[in-house]
C-alpha cells in the first residue's frame, strides 16, 4: 500500500476484460489510483503521451501483440513498469531482463507485492 498523501496513478494496460475489472476494483484498495486503461497496443501508445501515471502494469501479450512498445516508451519517460505474463520471463527480450514480471494467474497479495516493490523503486 502506498503511504504518500497523493496516490500513485497506475495505468493498466490488458486485454481480458475481466482482469481488468478486477485490477480497478483492487488498486483502490490497496491506495493506488488508475490512471487509465488500455486493452491494445494502439491505445495505450496513444493514451501514454497525456496520461498522468505514475507505474504501469502491462500485459506482454495484447491480443496477439506484444506490448514492447509500448513497455520502451514507460522506459523512456521513466515510469517504472511491470510485466504481466502466462509464460514468465522467458519469452522477454533481453532489454527486459531486468523488468519484475508478475505471473498470471495472480491472487491479491501478489499484485500488492509485486506494486509495492516497483513503489518502493521509484
Amino acid at each position: 500500500m502506498t503511504t504518500d498523501a497523493t496516490p500513485t496513478r497506475v495505468f493498466i494496460i490488458e486485454d481480458e476484460f475481466m482482469l481488468v475489472m478486477l485490477l480497478e476494483e483492487l488498486l483502490p484498495t490497496l491506495g493506488y489510483e488508475v490512471a487509465g486503461t488500455a486493452a491494445s497496443l494502439d491505445q495505450a501508445l496513444g493514451q501514454l503521451p497525456a496520461l498522468d501515471t505514475d507505474m504501469a502494469v502491462v500485459d506482454v501479450n495484447l491480443a496477439g501483440t506484444e506490448s514492447f512498445p509500448v513497455a520502451d516508451a514507460l522506459r523512456e519517460r521513466g515510469i517504472p513498469f511491470l510485466f504481466t505474463t502466462g509464460y514468465g520471463q522467458h519469452g522477454l527480450p533481453e532489454r527486459f531482463a531486468d523488468t519484475p514480471v508478475l505471473a498470471k494467474p495472480f491472487r491479491r497479495h501478489d499484485i500488492e507485492a509485486a506494486l509495492a516493490r516497483l513503489h518502493a523503486s521509484r
